[in-house]
């Protein structure tokens, strides 16, 4: 057993890496720069982790996903690995501890969120810092080709300045040979070094249904169809109007998303990782980091906007290797939606512009100041007091995010935070004099190590009952000693945060390009194409839709799909039909003809081609002239 083999057994109690991996963790720890394209839970975080750990030093990844970041950072302490986090709303004091504590502490994993890196501060830090890796998680967001660009990620290649033997590894599920190409070149790669496997999973079987009575369906496939599941909607108020329904019919259901508090979120995240049988009615605030295996089938009831996040949230089902289903289910209404919601997703640049400017009044920003700011946003207070719609708000602030004026974080999720910024001496003679404050003052120390040299996450609920008291109590001697300058003391929240990445400009200062806002919706539209055509093709394999689209060629169709169960019907091999069917788009685009006369001309079995030309006018490929003549269908 070779090195990395035995730090894989160590940690994570496997005996061998999957395709893939180990050939990536050789590759860096090579000092190549490498970029490696593995499908959702195919295991990307091991390679880095793998990699790090087999070296002195630290490792920076760099990801936009907070709640990401937070569950692997919690996971690698689980372990017994040392790992921090740095990432927007956290005070400058706990920045500044962490980053000492990277320098000096003997910590593997540094996860920080982008924008972190235009800080003078981090940047005169991580000079200091032994780094053995520099990994980009979510790839793609450095591509302004991809589906999620952040300019926040181009600021990634001039750290690169700072060390520069330190080879880069760039990570993402989802990626077009467009955006592949462009990660490289972004990143400053030294050499092209692309590691891809196969988007192809074999077990999972992709259905698309055109149903109008949705909740119908569902009802009757769940009830067939027995294990856990994911059931993705759009909206939040479906999330609990569906599984409410669920629960109704017998089906042992819960609903999930962002709005809910923390502590709610958390428990039904572990009540459904902890069930056979559970479905989780969901938006797409869920999935993220969660690798459960025996996902037996993920539906969706509304379609995702691009192929890249339909297939990341597919992807969840069957990662136990066992059959599991991914399925697609929509109307003619939905596709009408999906159109319109292309002006809804870039609102007129005028409309951006007034945003901006409220969101800076709203704050109180005087122009010309405020760079580096971070603020709690609530978008549903703030759309109340100026009046504006709140889809078109949110993508208006994503447009200024892409412009790089402002970043606006995902919700994020924050436990209350203490730390001690007297000494001991001072304390003591504190408690001495401050009898009332004396209990609750030796209850933290008791309860929380470590609480002088760092902050200390804590629990107002377990200090409140094991005090005998009420969390009010609780937050009130908390608040009392912040106030006075005998702790620092951080609330717990779970809201989204604005950053102000530039200073506050004057509105007439304020461009947006047409050009990028032109191309970027073109992007959109195109990627609405993609999924409106996965959705309504009637004689493509689905797999092999989805993996062509994601640049793999010689692809087969995996027999499974609902399209390829329906030409299996016509008991044909894959050549036959396909040497019919090019034979007859050849012939009758050529020029129309009777049927007879087709099957006439083509040099196959009469019966043969009689099935092939009944399914392609089933699935409107050709149809009839008025003249009964045969032609192919353009439309």
């Amino acid at each position: 057993m070779n090195k990395l083999e035995q730090i894989l057994v160590k940690y994570w109690g496997y005996s061998k890496f999957r395709p893939l991996q180990e050939d990536i963790i050789q590759s860096v720890l090579a000092g190549r720069d490498t970029l490696g394209l593995m499908p959702t839970g195919g295991g990307k975080s091991i390679t880095f982790q793998v990699a790090s750990l087999a070296q002195e030093g630290l490792c920076i990844v760099i990801t936009p996903l907070i709640a990401l970041m937070k569950d692997q950072v919690d996971n690698l302490k689980a372990k017994g690995i040392k790992a921090l986090a740095i990432y927007s709303g956290m005070s400058n004091q706990e920045i500044y501890i962490t980053l000492d504590n990277c320098i000096y502490g003997d910590f593997k994993f540094l996860y920080i969120s982008p924008e972190r890196l235009q800080s003078e501060y981090f940047l005169a830090k991580f000079k200091q810092m032994k780094i053995n890796l520099i990994t980009v998680d979510e790839a793609h967001c450095i591509s302004q080709w991809g589906y999620d660009f952040r300019p926040s990620y181009l600021q990634i290649a001039s750290i690169r300045t700072i060390f520069p033997a330190v080879p880069v590894l760039a990570l993402t599920a989802t990626a077009t040979k467009e955006v592949v190409d462009d990660i490289q070149v972004k990143l400053h790669f030294n050499e092209k070094n692309v590691f891809s496997t196969s988007f192809e999973r074999k077990n999972l079987t992709y259905i698309v249904r055109d149903i109008e009575d949705k909740l119908g369906y569902i009802l009757t496939t769940i009830k067939k169809n027995k294990g856990v599941g994911i059931l993705y909607v759009r909206s939040r108020q479906k999330t609990k109007e569906y599984a409410q329904l669920l629960v109704v019919n017998g089906i042992h259901a819960d609903y999930y998303h962002a709005g809910l508090p923390g502590e709610v979120r958390e428990a039904k995240q572990n009540r459904w990782k902890n069930s056979d049988d559970m479905i989780m009615v969901c938006t797409n605030a869920f999935g993220m980091g969660i690798d459960k295996p025996n996902v037996r089938f993920v539906i969706h009831l509304d379609i995702p906007e691009s192929i890249e996040a339909y297939f990341q949230e597919a992807g969840r089902a069957g990662r136990d290797g066992k059959q599991a289903f991914a399925v697609l289910v929509y109307n003619k209404t939905d596709i009408k939606h999906l159109i319109n919601s292309v002006e809804v997703a870039f609102p007129p640049v005028e409309f951006v512009k007034r945003i901006y400017e409220a969101v800076s009044n709203y704050y109180q920003i005087p122009v010309g100041s405020n760079k580096g700011t971070v603020f709690d946003f609530f978008i549903a207070d703030f759309v109340s007091k100026f009046k504006f719609e709140i889809m078109r708000t949110h993508n208006s602030l994503k447009i200024l995010q892409q412009e790089g004026y402002i970043e606006l974080t995902e919700a994020m999720e924050t436990q209350s935070k203490v730390r001690f910024i007297v000494d001991r001496d001072y304390l003591y003679k504190f408690q001495v004099e401050n009898k009332d404050f004396d209990a609750f003052i030796r209850l933290l120390l008791r309860t929380y190590s470590g609480i002088f040299s760092d902050y200390s996450n804590i629990d107002e609920h377990k200090l409140s009952k094991i005090m005998g008291t009420d969390v009010d109590t609780i937050k009130k001697y908390l608040h009392i000693l912040n106030k006075i300058r005998v702790i620092n003391y951080f609330p717990a929240k779970n809201n989204p945060l604005i950053i102000y990445t530039e200073e506050r400009l004057p509105q007439d200062s304020l461009i947006i390009s047409r050009a990028n806002y032109t191309e970027r919706k073109d992007r959109y539209i195109a990627r609405l194409d993609a999924i409106i055509r996965y959705a309504t093709a009637q004689s493509k394999c689905r797999s092999a839709y989805l993996l062509e689209y994601f640049g793999e060629t010689n692809v087969t169709r995996c027999g499974m799909c609902d399209i390829c169960r329906r030409r299996n019907d016509l008991e044909l091999s894959k050549l036959e039909f396909d040497n019919i069917l090019e034979e007859i788009k050849k012939t009758v685009n050529q020029n129309s003809l009777p049927l007879n006369d087709l099957v006439e001309k083509l040099p196959f079995s009469k019966d043969h081609i009689l099935k092939v030309v009944a399914y392609l006018l089933e699935n409107e490929k050709i149809k009839y002239t008025e003249g009964a003549m045969l032609i192919w269908n353009k439309k």
